[in-house]
């Protein structure tokens, strides 16, 4: 599950936690792509079994509660129930509507005041019927679904009504070097894994048997805007990148979740170099057609 507090990114930048990039994912679901807008029966092929939560309770959180956590569906994960603490309304949409969590609030337009700053406890549990047919799909189809069942969630408890729009905002553009690529072809027989830093210094990235498009969505979560894909590199690869934040923080005594101690003194250069001399990519800033959610009425929960 991915885990968060209430912090600022400088905040972040002084807490040494690791946590797996897969908890990422479950939260990242095509950014550099068009949102998706596809329902479940559009997805499932002889379904009989609506998806649909047995039961669902939303509450506000107790006043005293500090960070807070959530379990949100990823490609290939299938749980039979998600759990939320002390959570915004603004998080639970960005998960619901694949909008990862450390993008700016461009990605979604409107909404009262209250909807990022009132904390709830959610509950919904899945039948086992639901989650047998869920586990039938693929893991881009089962993730689809999963979103389907909370956006209807929130749209019945919190009255929740959006629509998507596209909009000219700032975007990085992946592309390949002039020096080109370093990428390493993923071996056969490889089982597909990542893993990224916290905010400990320096930061890397790792990715086995990943695609082009894996890659890109690390990167949107570490940049904290769109990013697109225009190497026109296919299959899976091996890389690693590490590189060290603008902001000055490099502190000593941490290590990674393998152990491997973290220098304070390493070479690692800014991500956008890093990338070049590392990968042999390119990142060019500039302003593209990104995908938003727009809130069209929201109200405060209804009882359970």
């Amino acid at each position: 599950m991915q885990k968060f507090g209430d912090i600022s990114k400088t905040q972040r930048g002084r807490s040494f936690n690791v946590v797996r990039f897969a908890a990422i994912t479950t939260i990242v679901f095509c950014m550099s792509n068009p949102m998706q807008s596809q329902s479940p029966s559009q997805t499932q092929s002889s379904a009989s079994i609506p998806f649909k939560f047995e039961v669902a309770s939303i509450t506000l959180s107790d006043p005293d509660a500090s960070g807070g956590f959530m379990t949100i569906p990823g490609p290939g994960s299938v749980r039979d129930r998600f759990t939320e603490r002390n959570v915004t309304l603004l998080k639970l949409i960005r998960a619901t509507y694949g909008i990862p969590m450390d993008t700016e609030d461009s990605r979604i337009s409107g909404g009262p005041a209250w909807f990022n700053s009132a904390r709830y406890d959610v509950d919904a549990k899945i039948d086992s019927p639901v989650v047998d047919e869920l586990k039938k799909l693929t893991p881009d189809q089962s993730t689809l679904a999963q979103q389907h069942m909370l956006q209807e969630l929130l749209a019945d408890r919190f009255k929740l009504t959006v629509h998507r729009e596209t909009r000219n905002l700032p975007i990085y553009t992946l592309v390949i070097a002039k020096s080109g690529s370093k990428l390493q072809k993923a071996k056969t027989g490889e089982v597909a894994s990542s893993t990224y830093s916290g905010p400990e210094r320096p930061q890397f990235i790792t990715g086995q048997m990943k695609s082009i498009a894996s890659l890109v969505e690390m990167l949107s979560v570490f940049l904290g805007c769109s990013v697109l894909d225009k190497t026109g590199l296919p299959g899976e690869y091996d890389f690693k990148l590490e590189w060290t934040p603008d902001d000055g923080l490099t502190p000593s005594g941490i290590t990674r979740d393998d152990g491997t101690p973290i220098q304070p003194d390493s070479k690692a250069s800014s991500i956008f170099t890093a990338i070049q001399e590392q990968l042999g990519l390119k990142l060019v800033s500039g302003k593209g057609p990104v995908d938003i959610v727009v809130i069209d009425h929201v109200e405060r929960p209804s009882a359970n």
